[in-house]
């Protein structure tokens, strides 16, 4: 028989009647047609939704099936028609891993016969020889288990006895027959893939630390110890995640100064991306920040801290990394025999060597860079943020993503990949748990609301977790170049509360805010130099952070990013938004100020319902999550006034 791309690989001609008569189609949710695979979070149910069709009026049935990717044996759980052919399922994948599933229809013989014998009686019309018919169909359907099959066999026995054929049409006989294993007409929809992961994928508050400038001493090289000692604290603001960029040894050729000068003073550092030297590459650490023993400590203490530890996986080496000399092969050389650095014209990188990844040795290159994080596996680490993805091969980052959750399935990637919005796309197609956004230059009203509509709209939100960080150390947007306290404040409410990942990076806090002259980087970059501060300073937004923090642990609708609903508010300079948790019984409303000024507005809530299916209504009351003050809504709305003076943001708890 001929395969099609339509169903299950049948195609109907006169010369093959046999094939199947279903349609299955626009099975939701699916990527590209089952390419890639959709993400989901471990333990919670999968929402599944097909069409579900052929002709005739006879009666359907259908199952979800599902299994672990490398499991034989299927799973199978019911589906219900909904409405217009339109039929819905679900299922709970139990652990994090890989994961497949299929709809497979068939006709419901029995349904349709008992339907149409009750059809005819109600009609009065003679339904003898009907019933006749249904007790040979029983017959047929006869199950092979047990139990139904005595249950079915008891109910012909007593047909026969008595002809009354009311023991044809009992409902425990239609769910004995429901586990026969005979469906003549089974139609199997295509395979669709699914990535299931750990709560901690979908929602978590990073921190991003720079360890060597973690010291009390002006000029002196942090340690690990020094970032044991600023756990707690970091902890307290209620962060989940605590991000390292590369802890490795640092190349001496071609050292990068202050402020990525080529002129290296004596005791200039280099940068931490200049991964690589006499003592190691990536799996070596840096002599001044400690020893291995010293990271794994720092690793338990953040975990006593419900804390975890993310490492940066930045492939690329500085001229003196030990992969130059053992394997020459893995990089590039120009005609004069030297090594090729790093360019992205015009900027030059003379501190990095990047690999070949076409190399003839790839396959080594390849298992190598995996090894890597392996490595880091092997010392209890389990989140990467991974830097510039978009400069290697696709095919790469697919590939070592499977073969490091094969073995540990609760591995969670982040992408930090600035790039094109579909390139960005297929990194979180292909494995990436979560991205960076574009959300750094989105600053008005309008930019926001239709960027996060975007991202968080079909087919997107089914692969693409967005992680909205405020800062990091490359970027300092033009925004926060005035140092104005209220923009901070802004800044990060809008990125904790939009989305269920959001991230800062160390100095935020403290209002760090000098550029270079013209551009989006810090002044004295600590990519460059030891940056010595003191963590309470006045004037730091230490304690607004830890508020916003806490308002999301309290808030299950904060954590999570796909339900949000942009609110009608009549004022250019405030957004407002509603998100309802995973189980809808936690809701939460937001309005934030862009602007610097005592913004007045009406916050309107429309049509949009909250709580659980089948009791969904609209917002009636609103509890300020700051104050505690309650507001009855009127007109579906309410007058609000900010003043970003003070914050720039309201916090509602929603009831209906």
């Amino acid at each position: 028989m001929r395969r099609s791309p339509l169903q299950d690989g049948w195609e109907l001609s006169p010369n093959d009647p046999t094939g199947p008569r279903f349609r299955i189609e626009d099975i939701y949710p699916c990527v590209d047609g089952g390419r890639y695979p959709i993400k989901r979070v471990a333990g919670e149910s999968v929402e599944i939704w097909a069409d579900i069709f052929r002709e005739g009026h006879d009666v359907l049935a259908a199952n979800v099936i599902w299994r672990e990717e490398k499991a034989n044996d299927w799973h199978r759980e019911p589906m219900r028609l909904h409405s217009n052919d339109r039929w819905h399922g679900r299922f709970a994948p139990p652990t994090p891993g890989w994961y497949l599933f299929a709809i497979e229809a068939w006709t419901d013989q029995y349904a349709t016969w008992r339907k149409e014998f009750l059809l005819k009686q109600e009609a009065g019309q003679d339904v003898a020889l009907t019933a006749r018919e249904g007790y040979e169909l029983i017959i047929e359907l006869m199950p092979y288990e047990r139990e139904p099959r005595l249950l079915v066999e008891a109910a012909a026995e007593k047909f026969t006895e008595t002809g009354d054929p009311a023991h044809l049409l009992d409902d425990l006989l239609a769910a004995a027959i429901g586990t026969s294993e005979l469906r003549p007409d089974l139609t199997r929809s295509h395979v669709v893939p699914l990535l299931a992961e750990r709560e901690r994928a979908r929602a978590g508050a990073w921190y991003e630390m720079v360890p060597r400038s973690q010291g009390r001493v002006p000029g002196q090289h942090g340690t690990f110890k020094d970032c044991i000692a600023r756990v707690p604290e970091i902890a307290d603001l209620g962060f989940d995640v605590l991000y390292l960029p590369p802890i490795h040894p640092i190349g001496h050729t071609n050292r990068k100064g202050k402020n990525n000068s080529l002129k290296v003073a004596p005791g200039d550092v280099g940068s931490f991306y200049a991964i690589g030297d006499e003592t190691g590459g990536h799996d070596a650490i840096h002599p001044e920040l400690g020893t291995l023993d010293d990271f794994r400590r720092l690793v338990e203490v953040c975990k006593q801290h419900n804390m975890e530890i993310a490492l940066d996986f930045a492939v690329q080496c500085s001229p003196d990394h030990p992969w130059l000399k053992q394997h020459p092969e893995w990089f590039k050389t120009r005609p004069d025999g030297t090594f090729k650095f790093a360019e992205n014209p015009p900027k030059k990188y003379e501190d990095i060597v990047n690999p070949d990844f076409t190399c003839p040795d790839r396959i080594a290159l390849w298992e190598a860079l995996r090894d890597v994080i392996l490595f880091w596996c092997a010392q209890s680490v389990r989140i990467f943020r991974v830097d510039n993805p978009h400069t290697k091969p696709l095919p790469f980052w697919e590939w070592m993503i499977r073969e490091v959750r094969d073995r540990h399935p609760d591995t969670i990637f982040l992408s930090e990949a600035f790039t094109r919005p579909k390139v960005m796309r297929a990194l979180a197609k292909l494995g990436f748990s979560q991205s960076y956004s574009y959300f750094t230059w989105r600053t008005t009203k309008a930019e926001i609301e239709e960027y996060l509509t975007e991202i968080t709209s079909h087919p997107a939100r089914d692969f693409f977790r967005p992680n909205l960080f405020v800062t990091t150390p490359d970027i300092l947007p033009v925004q926060l170049q005035t140092g104005e306290t209220w923009m901070f404040k802004s800044r990060a409410a809008l990125a904790a509360m939009l989305s269920s990942n959001y991230g800062i990076y160390n100095g935020f806090e403290l209002i760090e805010h000098e550029p270079l002259p013209g551009r989006e980087e810090y002044l004295d970059s600590e990519k460059y130099e030891i940056r010595t501060r003191d963590w309470n300073r006045p004037g730091n937004i230490k304690a607004y952070l830890k508020q916003l923090n806490t308002i999301r642990r309290q808030n299950p609708a904060l954590l999570q990013t796909n339900d949000l609903r942009f609110l009608q508010v009549d004022n250019g300079n405030v957004t407002g938004f509603l998100k309802e948790s995973i189980e809808h019984d936690n809701a939460v409303a937001v309005a934030i100020s862009f602007a610097g000024g005592p913004q007045e507005f009406w916050l309107h809530f429309g049509a949009d319902e909250i709580g659980r299916s089948g009791n969904r209504k609209g917002v009636r009351v609103i509890e300020n999550l700051v104050t505690g003050e309650r507001h009855m809504l009127e007109w579906g709305g309410i007058r609000l006034r900010i003043d970003p003076n003070d914050d720039p943001a309201l916090f509602f708890r929603c009831t209906a």
